[in-house]
């Protein structure tokens, strides 16, 4: 954890100003100690700002608009919790979100790129309201702990996945192959410069290089445009387009799906959301020792709203969802105890706007390396899943490992939710079962006996 710093000396004790404002005498930290953790967490997280728009312009989204949109936001959001929640947490688009709306919503389901970011506002706007009425703790108590570990290793999986396809690596067979999936040997400029970049990505992170991702997409690039992967456009000076502003639709997830399977759609984004959240936040507080003795965040409604009205606003601007950034830690192990760290993220954000038209020279090839290192980040929770206890470590592994073979996060969760309730019962143990998972199990059955039923299934 990230102690005080050497040298710090208190200042007056009726601070005033910044130090006032975000208790930097109180927390052991500086305004320089913050500026410089908050640089660092830029540095660390810079690369969605490429990455967003790569994984986006799948669903037929415009990558230069999604870059703008993506660092606008980002940068209010930051900002946002900075002043409000006072908490060194930096917000951006989430990972593994965007790639089920990009290849699961849109791509799989059939829905349109407004109609999918609908379901990301409606989301958002759920975990809100079940902020404000304080049904968090319901709901974190009802999911077993294995079960809330392993939505983040799936999606971890997912983006692992999603990394190997678009840096040319794998892919679906032609015709009706005996595998669903192919290796493809780096016999292409594609696939060879995403080993390059994959190369440089885990030398930088290994190194430990502040910025460490954001370097290698860079570096990555440039070898890119002289291998000829990606051309350099004609006309690099561009207005920062804000066209994914306000694009989505409410209504379209409900007629396309049906109002069942709408809701459970709607219903498992708002649930990695919400789990997603609360393991980084939780992890991020406790680093910067500013967790209470029994574990609990002090104004946690704060941090919470920020973040969740951060998912409802990441869809009405076109992005997908934006939460709370793991990377956070990079900038806490520099000092970072305040919510003036996330102030500079913001600002940096902000300023970053104005260099997002640089995205469309950034090739897969590039973003495909940090997607691959990210998803394995994220599957270090695997670790803390108990495989040894069998009602415990099978409907996690069934959730982890159906979100990438499906390309669904609903499926994971609901698979993983509906076979843990089923094991207890066959263990004799309902009585064990939290009443709000025997709701959402039953609501899965119905979900995947849909096409048994007559409905109209959504993917």
């Amino acid at each position: 954890m990230a102690g005080t710093e050497e040298g710090v000396t208190p200042v007056d004790s009726n601070p005033t100003g910044l130090d006032s404002y975000f208790k930097l005498t109180e927390r052991g930290t500086t305004v320089g100690t913050e500026v410089k953790a908050g640089v660092t967490t830029f540095l660390v997280m810079a690369y969605i700002i490429f990455v967003n728009p790569s994984i986006l312009a799948e669903a037929g989204l415009d990558p230069a608009a999604v870059a703008a949109g993506t660092a606008l936001i980002a940068g209010v959001l930051s900002i946002a919790m900075g002043l409000y929640a006072n908490y060194p947490l930096a917000i951006a688009a989430g990972l593994g979100i965007n790639g089920a709306l990009a290849f699961g919503l849109v791509l799989g389901s059939g829905l349109s790129p407004e109609g999918a970011m609908g379901v990301i506002v409606l989301e958002g706007v759920l975990v809100t309201i079940l902020v404000l009425i304080g049904m968090r703790e319901a709901i974190m108590n009802a999911v077993p702990m294995n079960l809330k570990r392993a939505i983040g290793v799936g999606i971890g999986l997912f983006i692992l996945f999603i990394g190997f396809v678009n840096g040319g690596l794998i892919r679906q067979p032609a015709g009706d192959g005996p595998v669903p999936v192919e290796f493809i040997f780096p016999n292409s400029s594609v696939a060879a410069l995403t080993l390059i970049g994959l190369a440089i990505t885990v030398l930088l992170y290994v190194r430990k290089v502040p910025g460490a991702l954001v370097i290698s997409i860079v570096i990555t690039a440039v070898i890119g445009l002289i291998m000829g992967v990606q051309e350099i456009p004609d006309n690099m000076v561009v207005t920062p387009s804000f066209d994914t502003l306000g694009a989505f639709d409410l209504g379209e997830v409900f007629s396309s799906f049906g109002i069942i399977a709408a809701l459970l759609t709607i219903f498992s984004f708002m649930l990695t959301d919400f789990f997603d959240t609360m393991g980084t936040a939780t992890a991020i507080v406790e680093q910067a020792d500013l967790a209470e003795e029994d574990g609990t965040i002090p104004d946690v409604g704060k941090l919470l709203l920020v973040d969740s009205v951060g998912a409802a606003v990441g869809g009405a601007g076109g992005v997908s969802s934006n939460t709370s950034y793991i990377e956070s830690a990079a900038g806490v192990a520099e000092g970072g105890k305040t919510g003036l760290t996330a102030v500079v993220v913001g600002l940096l954000f902000l300023a970053s706007v104005f260099v997002s038209p640089l995205a469309s020279i950034i090739p897969y090839s590039a973003t495909a390396p940090v997607l691959i290192l990210v998803g394995f980040l994220m599957c270090s929770l695997i670790k803390d899943i108990d495989f040894g206890d069998f009602e415990d470590g099978f409907p996690a592994l069934l959730a982890i490992v159906l979100m990438p073979l499906t390309f669904s996060i609903t499926v994971g969760i609901g698979a993983g939710f509906v076979v843990h309730t089923l094991v207890k019962v066959f263990r004799g143990k309902s009585r064990e079962i939290h009443p709000l998972m025997w709701v959402v199990s039953i609501a899965f059955l119905v979900y995947f006996a849909q096409d048994l039923l007559g409905a109209t299934i959504a993917a």
